[in-house]
This record gives structure tokens, sequence and C-alpha cells, in this order.
């Protein structure tokens, strides 16, 4: 882009951001935002137009910027819930697509599962083990098909189940250093085990007791499988696609976005495990009980990944784009 096309489209921002007067300056989320805007503008004329007027200029404004946004920002309190309610949600506004690649890869992957299970009747032990198979399947002969739930202690089961589910976001999200690839295996290799397994559940004709269990604990955990792997999306956008930034930087700030999502996602794990190990093994309890459950935890994903992004970004609190060549 040339300078004078790269000044005359931010010239009126610019303007705006030397101008906002006393009220704007009440506002420490929009300074924090103004800041950002410049701050990314500025690494864009420092690389393209080094000894340009205009990277001087804007050297100046984001220095104004950041002495006002310092002096006017009181010192956080409550950090902690800040970050879960104003950080992550903010990163999510900006990256939803790559939220919805996931989704659609687990989903289409889930498909693949059960149509490979319907086809083929042994899929279901390559997928999940001749092991697991066989338990269930006396399970159901005995009339109680999740009883596998019940199989070891609630403690240590708890703190397994959360660990590995852990270690599986993580990773989802590191692989995506891979440019993706990585992060689209684990996606699809979990959404396969998903569709087998509640297929597995419906060729049994237990299926609505399976669902009515598995899902109790298995609404968080998938859920939070997807976003950890739109986290990994969010690392390998920034390997493929790095904008007016060289890759190196880029990178830094996917990275960084990133992990927020897949920290994010760690809470959500703990609370799914705590079900699955200490809830889902009550295969008896009443149906209003297990709907309610499924249902409490189905309404919190839609308004943390869903509504609460698009509130913070209609409030003004995401950062404007960064110009594009």
């Amino acid at each position: 882009m040339r300078e004078a096309l790269f000044r005359r489209l931010n010239q009126e921002r610019w303007q705006r951001y030397e101008t906002a007067g006393s009220e704007m300056a009440q506002n420490p989320d929009e300074l924090a935002a103004r800041f950002v805007a410049l701050t990314d503008d500025l690494a864009y004329a420092q690389t393209f137009y080094p000894e340009s007027d205009t990277t001087t200029y804007l050297n100046r404004l984001a220095g104004r910027q950041h002495q006002a946004l310092y002096r006017n920002r009181p010192e956080p309190r409550g950090r902690f819930a800040r970050f879960w309610l104003r950080e992550v949600p903010l990163v999510l506004s900006q990256h939803q697509r790559e939220l919805r690649w996931a989704l659609l890869i687990t989903l289409l992957s889930a498909c693949i599962g059960a149509l490979s299970a319907a086809y083929d009747e042994t899929f279901v032990r390559v997928v999940l083990g001749d092991d697991y198979v066989n338990r269930t399947l006396d399970n159901i002969h005995r009339g109680d098909p999740m009883a596998i739930y019940k199989s070891m202690d609630e403690t240590p089961m708890f703190l397994a189940i959360t660990f590995n589910n852990v270690r599986v976001a993580l990773l989802a999200f590191a692989l995506g250093i891979s440019a993706g690839l990585g992060t689209t295996y684990m996606l699809f290799y979990n959404g396969v085990m998903l569709g087998a397994f509640q297929f597995f559940f419906y060729r049994q004709q237990v299926l609505v007791a399976a669902l009515l269990s598995i899902w109790i604990h298995g609404t968080l955990e998938i859920s939070s499988i997807v976003v950890a792997g739109g986290a990994g999306y969010i690392l390998a956008k920034g390997i493929l696609f790095p904008g007016t930034f060289t890759r190196t930087e880029a990178l830094r700030r996917a990275a960084r976005a990133g992990l927020k999502v897949a920290v994010g996602t760690v809470p959500l794990f703990v609370i799914a495990g705590f079900l699955e190990s200490f809830v889902t093994r009550h295969t008896e309890m009443p149906l209003p009980v297990s709907l309610a459950i499924i249902g409490t935890s189905a309404a919190f994903i839609g308004w943390y990944y869903v509504w609460l992004p698009r509130q913070v970004r209609s409030q003004g609190l995401a950062p404007a784009e960064p110009p594009t060549v």
C-alpha cells in the first residue's frame, strides 16, 4: 500500500484519537482499544515507511495515547474476573471464523464416524477398543448401559479425566503450529470417536439412556474441545496469514490470543470432569434433573461463546482492524 493511500484510509480515525475529550479519557477500555489500534498502525508504518513523517506522527500519537491510558486507568480490581469476562470474550469476538471452522470439522467428523459405524460393525471396536465395547455390551445386557462410569472411584477418576482433557485441549492448540494440520487431526479423531460412540448406543437401542447420561458431562467437554481446536486455528492463522505484520510478529500475537482461548477452556474441563466422575454415574437420576444439567451447560456455552463475545464487540471494546496491503 502506498503511503498516501495508507494516510487517506486512516487519517480521519487518527484525528478522532487526537481530539478525544474528557469523556473518552474516563473510558479506559476505549483508550486501550485505541492504543492497540495505533500500535498496529505504527508497526505497519515502521515496516513500510520507516523514515516518513507518518511514522513520526504515529509514534508521537501512540505515546500520548499510552500516557492517557495509564494515567486514567485505575488499578485493576478483579483481575481474575476481568480475564474471563472481558479478555477471553474479546479474543473470541475477533476469531469467530476459526471457532466455526473447528465446529464444522468436528460435526463432519462425527457424521463420518456414525456412517462408518453404520456400514461396518467392527469400526466401533477399532475406534473405542475391544475392552470398552465388550464391557459396555455386558452392561447393556445387564440393564445398566452406563455402568462403566461406576467402575472407578470418584476422585481418581476425576483427576485422570480432567488431566487428560486439559492435555488434549492444550495439544489441540499447540498443534496449530503445524499450520493447523495437527489441530485438524485432533478434531477429526475426536469427532469420529463421538459419532461412532453415539451410533453404537443407537444400534444397541439404548441411545436415549446414553444421551441422558453422557451429555451431562459431554456438553461442556465436547464444546471445550471444539473451542480448543479453534484456538489451534488462531495460532495457524498467524503462521499462514500474517497480514501486515512480519510472520514472527503475527505468530507471537496469534499465540497470545490462542493461548487465552485455550486456557479459557480449563475451568470447563474441570467442571466436566467433576460431572463425569461424580454425577454421570448416577444413571437412576430423574429425567428432569438430567435435562436440567444438560440444558444449563448448553445455555452457558451459548452465553459465553456466542452471546458474550458479541456483547463485548458491540460495546466497542474490540480494536479496529489493522490496515491491509
